[in-house]
């Protein structure tokens, strides 16, 4: 009978050497945004911390009364709020989130509208209007145009405006008339009766309450409109980021940073002397033959991700993958000095790699991976092939040679072929002496398939 958990087994047997997990969904724009998100949030509440603290020690000095303590209350709840509001805040639309700015305005509107409880001083409640303390709220509004979306400053802009108007349209219906002050305010000022109403402690000042909501709505439309500019800004960050993560796969970092600062550098067609590398697994046939389909891709996978590692590190390009093998060139878009020598540590350390992670094959009982890189050192034709769609080429004999030498490691059962020319190179760009060399053996004449005249090689 046959086992069916044979194959799983051979996948978690396989899974014992699976390389780093690579996410190749095309999320980078989400991370940008969250990554900004998360930035812009931090900052907000920060700012908002920081915007309390100074207001707190302003309010002593305004009122350096004990009955500030209340306001003190107000402003730690809305420090406190904060701290829920990072927590909860995230990319897209939370309800959370917003519920939790919708307390941030309630608190300040009934902090500003509800009398002080630690007073003992009664007055009319349309005083509290007259403390200009709606300033307050343009903190908030300002602070949310760090974090939020141009959505949430609208609506930030909105809520103010009617609990503010709601507040004191309450506050006038709740609220007793001191008739006794208001003729004396009226008598006081008989001869100036706008000062009169101005100075009326009864009079909540409709005017005055509607002109704060409306100055209030046209800087958060402004602010809103500035976030939405922003949010394309960020948009627009993201793409290039993206842009930049798609050079990564094929440049090492240090050419990413030189493509990102010209404009267009790949479109001149040039020649330039370069180095070509090619590898592949040997046998790799043979190995694939009877296999489950999902174990070949994932040994692909591995031997691709750690074969492309060591072409980064040393300063290469990913040319293209070739099947089981893949192809890089060194000094390309942008010439090096070091360029053979740098093509061959990346084969040398190739063959490390591969020892290492053949010797986690034989603990998990996996057959072995074996390899024959070629290298070459010449001139090529640099540039942009293609009509709508363009593709950064290398084309010339130099790379045809790279290949033929790539085939030759099974001839000479050699895991490196290099040309006479690569190593001569390597020689000048070390000053004649580099230990990259030791162990290469020198064999002279040797005929490659489809190169006219015979070559001296080195095999490692």
């Amino acid at each position: 009978m046959a086992d069916s958990t044979a194959p799983a087994r051979r996948r978690e047997r396989f899974f014992f050497t699976q390389p780093d997990e690579f996410d190749l969904d095309n999320r980078f724009t989400e991370a940008a945004l969250e990554r900004h998100k998360r930035e812009g949030l931090e900052l907000a509440v920060r700012a908002r911390w920081v915007a309390m603290a100074v207001i707190a020690v302003l309010l002593v000095f305004v009122n350096p009364q004990w009955e500030v303590v209340y306001y003190h209350c107000i402003l730690g709840l809305i420090a406190l709020n904060g701290w829920f509001i990072r927590r909860a805040g995230r990319v897209g639309q939370s309800r959370t989130e917003l519920f939790l700015i919708f307390v941030d305005l309630l608190i300040m509107t009934l902090g500003m509208i509800v009398p002080n409880p630690f007073s003992d001083d009664v007055q009319p409640l349309a005083m509290q209007y007259r403390f200009d303390n709606f300033q307050y709220f343009f903190v908030i509004l300002a602070a949310g145009t760090l974090a939020y979306s141009w959505r949430t400053v609208f609506a930030i802009g909105s809520w103010t405006a009617g609990m503010w108007t709601l507040g004191w349209i309450a506050a006038w219906w709740v609220a007793t008339p001191f008739p006794d002050l208001s003729a004396r305010a009226a008598e006081a000022f008989s001869g100036f009766p706008d000062v009169a109403k101005f100075m009326d402690p009864g009079s909540f000042m409709p005017a005055m309450r509607v002109q704060e909501v409306v100055v209030f709505l046209i800087v958060a439309v402004t602010l809103g409109v500035s976030s939405r500019r922003f949010s394309r800004l960020l948009m627009t960050n993201a793409g290039l980021e993206r842009e930049r993560a798609n050079l990564s796969r094929y440049f090492s970092p240090n050419v990413v940073d030189a493509l990102s600062q010209n404009d267009e550098p790949l479109k001149q067609v040039r020649q330039a002397d370069i180095a070509v590398l090619f590898i592949d697994i040997v046998g790799f046939t043979r190995f694939a033959s009877g296999r489950d389909p999902y174990e070949v891709i994932e040994v692909l996978r591995g031997f691709h991700a750690r074969m492309e590692g060591q072409v980064f590190r040393h300063y290469g390009t990913l040319d293209k993958y070739l099947g089981d093998g893949l192809m890089a060139t060194f000094g390309t878009p942008v010439a090096g000095e070091h360029d053979a020598t740098n093509a061959l540590a990346c084969a040398r350390d190739m063959v490390a790699e591969i020892e290492t992670w053949n010797q986690e094959r034989r603990q998990a009982d996996e057959p072995e991976i074996h390899i024959g890189i070629g290298l070459h050192f010449g001139p090529a034709v640099l540039g942009d092939i293609g009509a709508n769609r363009l593709e950064f080429a290398v084309i010339g004999n130099t790379v045809n040679v790279a290949a033929k030498l790539e085939a030759q490691t099974r001839i000479c059962r050699a895991d490196i072929v290099i040309s006479d020319g690569l190593y001569d190179r390597v020689l000048f760009e070390t000053g004649g002496k580099s230990a990259l060399l030791d162990g290469f053996r020198k064999h002279e004449n040797e005929c490659l398939p489809g190169i006219a005249e015979p070559m001296t090689v080195w095999t490692l």
